[in-house]
């Protein structure tokens, strides 16, 4: 005798559907169950207030094909709206809780993440076939975060390949061991290419090691390869230590470049240091989440010894909010904070969570190439669209 919907045992009538023992009728009844439950008149197992009801909930559809903008959508839209909880909800501690009291969302943070995917594809309709401004002279620019896991990689790639796209010629300078600049752009990083650390520790020219990145012209790359794991340590005892990439580049004809993006490794130490004295201006990308602000400080600090005694055109000129999830009020917060703090610096454009942007170095390409209409690739192209307005104007 068949126990699915309609004909259940009566010793377990009172019971709804879903919460009755399967019948004969194998996957293609439960299927036929999954069919009808929204049709009027069913009953569906009543859901906990606050929470996504199991098995009854569907994703929006996003480019990346994840639910990156949106969250639980229930099926029973003709049940009573969901009593607020008071107690704290999923993922809050008591910390974030505190952190959060009182807080006040910003004019840019405020709507959701749909909203703002929106805007920037409005934004770029009218933007993306046109060359963007391009700079009077060669613009330097190290983006650094000593935090792992903020973005630094992945905005220096993305952002060179869409300023390479709209026209403007660019090297990206892969000073992180791991390579994963060199592996996004498609450029052999193994131990006997020429890479930065034969520029860092053998004193040979930029020139022997630049080499063009395959699948965006006007994009090039310095590799980086395993090597470059033991420089800190051989540069020591090199002389003028914190200033050899400057000196390399300055020999170097950056000239035929309008811009330079230096990528560096998670952390403060020489190669990091190397990268602030070579660069002119500084990009630093901050994940919207609250460990994200805890090194900022030392970062700042560090910058302002480096302007001290090493390198005085050195400036802040660009804040990339990365990883924003529109769905928290965490992120509007650290948003709000960082707009506050820094002012005009910090880009009007936040790069929102992306499947698509983690996925494209897999395939040794940036994500402007795998998936160009993805919301990543159009966050990042309308960060560079911003970056690259600004210093025309400056």
């Amino acid at each position: 005798m068949s126990t699915g919907p309609g004909l259940g045992r009566p010793d377990r009538a009172d019971e709804s559907p879903d919460e009755q023992p399967p019948g004969p009728g194998g996957p293609g009844a439960a299927a036929d169950r999954t069919a009808v439950a929204g049709a009027p008149g069913d009953a569906e197992p009543a859901s906990t207030p606050g929470t996504a009801p199991s098995g009854h909930a569907k994703w929006g559809t996003t480019t990346s094909g994840t639910a990156e903008n949106v969250g639980y959508v229930p099926t029973n839209t003709g049940a009573p709206p969901p009593v607020p909880r008071k107690g704290p909800t999923q993922g809050e501690s008591e910390l974030v809780r505190e952190a959060l009291r009182d807080a006040k969302v910003s004019r840019e943070t405020s709507t959701a993440a749909a909203a703002t995917t929106a805007t920037t594809v409005r934004t770029m309709t009218g933007r993306r076939d046109r060359e963007w401004p391009r700079p009077d002279n060669c613009r330097i620019i190290t983006i650094a975060n000593q935090k792992g896991g903020v973005g630094k990689t992945t905005s220096s790639v993305n952002l060179a390949a869409s300023l390479a796209m709209h026209g403007a010629q660019v090297l990206v300078v892969d000073l992180d061991p791991q390579g994963n600049a060199s592996t996004a752009l498609g450029v052999d990083h193994h131990a006997e290419v020429p890479s930065i650390y034969d520029v860092l520790i053998e004193d040979m020219s930029f020139a022997d090691i630049v080499v063009p990145a395959p699948e965006i012209p006007n994009l090039y790359c310095a590799p980086a390869t395993l090597n470059l794991a033991g420089a800190e340590i051989e540069l020591v005892s090199k002389v003028a230590r914190e200033s050899r990439l400057r000196r390399a580049l300055e020999a170097y004809d950056t000239d035929k470049f309008d811009y330079v993006l230096i990528d560096c490794p998670p952390s403060l130490g020489l190669l990091t240091v190397n990268a602030l004295v070579g660069g002119d201006e500084l990009l630093i990308p901050i994940q919207c989440e609250y460990y994200a602000l805890e090194g900022l400080g030392q970062l700042i600090r560090t910058v302002d010894l480096v302007k001290a005694h090493l390198n005085q055109q050195l400036k802040v000129s660009t804040i990339l909010l990365t990883m924003y999830d529109a769905r928290t009020r965490l992120a509007a917060q650290v948003a709000e904070d960082v707009r506050n703090h820094f002012g005009d610096v910090v880009l009007n454009t936040v790069i929102p969570r992306s499947v698509r942007v983690s996925e494209a170095p897999s395939y040794g390409q940036s994500v402007m190439t795998y998936d160009p209409g993805s919301s990543g690739a159009l966050a990042y192209s309308e960060a560079a669209s911003e970056m690259a307005h600004a210093g025309a104007v400056q």
